[in-house]
């Protein structure tokens, strides 16, 4: 696949070595740093200095944290492609992961599509289970789901609902203001079975809870930003539902025909599949 037709970006706000984690796992998949673009918030530790060791296709550092809908807009329009990868900085990628993810896309018409995910410790063998799930699951797909971690998005979903919501405010709510735009223009969305990432888990969300003396459980930009969504309590209630019933109907597939599904906890030393 040539090159030229996908960027990537992150953000990423101080926790350098969940940065380090994930270049070198780009590197190690054979990833041409030129395509990525990365977009420091503010970063008080050692990593403006790491990232400018880097020969990337691009690196932009904000004064202040402008929040993740701001930057992704930055990485997405400084280096601009067919297919445009927004995803975290605390993630490891596996081989070929960009390339399935871009041609299961296209064989199914999707305009956004996201891989397959286990999140937690990384206390197995990444590499040697990403090739053997992405094989066995290449042809499973969950149509109309995606998730935050990574999205692919094709160029043309720009013209048709725009970028992310640019506030620093929203405190990682952009995703869920973008997915109800996707939802609300009918454009086409999955996940796929055919490319894997490991996911350390919001390590950033979790250092900025911190920060501001939250508990995990709490919501960083709080209950008020529902309202954005423009449903009323009972139209979130209902969807919430809807949602639910449908993992439960794709967990039991997927567990019936592979034995794990597309998305995994690790507890305890052990998958647990969701």
């Amino acid at each position: 696949m040539d090159t030229n037709k996908y960027s990537v970006t992150f953000a990423c706000y101080n926790q350098v070595e969940y940065t380090k984690k994930c270049i070198d796992s780009l590197i190690k998949s054979g990833f041409d740093l030129k395509r990525l673009v990365i977009v420091d918030n503010g970063s008080t530790d050692s990593t403006r200095e790491y990232l400018s060791t880097l020969a990337l296709g691009g690196v932009i550092f904000n004064t202040d944290n402008l929040g993740c809908g701001v930057a992704w807009n930055q990485g997405a329009l400084a280096l601009q492609a067919e297919w445009s990868i927004i995803m975290n900085n605390d993630v490891l990628v596996s081989d070929g992961w960009i390339e399935r993810l871009i041609e299961v896309a296209e064989k199914n018409a999707l305009k956004v599509i996201s891989p397959a995910l286990v999140e937690g410790d990384l206390d197995y063998d990444f590499d040697e289970f990403s090739a053997i799930a992405s094989h066995e699951m290449q042809n499973t797909l969950r149509m109309g789901s995606m998730h935050a971690v990574c999205l692919a998005v094709h160029r043309s979903v720009w013209m048709d609902i725009g970028y992310f919501l640019p506030s620093p405010k929203l405190l990682g709510y952009e995703d869920a203001l973008f997915f109800q735009e996707l939802k609300r223009a009918g454009i086409r969305t999955g996940t796929t079975g055919a490319s894997w990432l490991h996911h350390f888990g919001s390590i950033t969300q979790t250092a900025m809870k911190q920060e501001r003396g939250l508990k995990q459980l709490d919501d960083l930009g709080g209950r008020a930003l529902f309202c954005l969504l423009r449903e009323s309590w009972l139209e979130r209630k209902i969807n919430k539902i809807k949602r639910r019933s449908q993992s439960r109907t794709w967990k039991n597939q997927e567990l019936k025909e592979h034995g794990r599904t597309l998305y995994g906890e690790r507890v305890q030393g052990q998958f647990v599949w969701l």
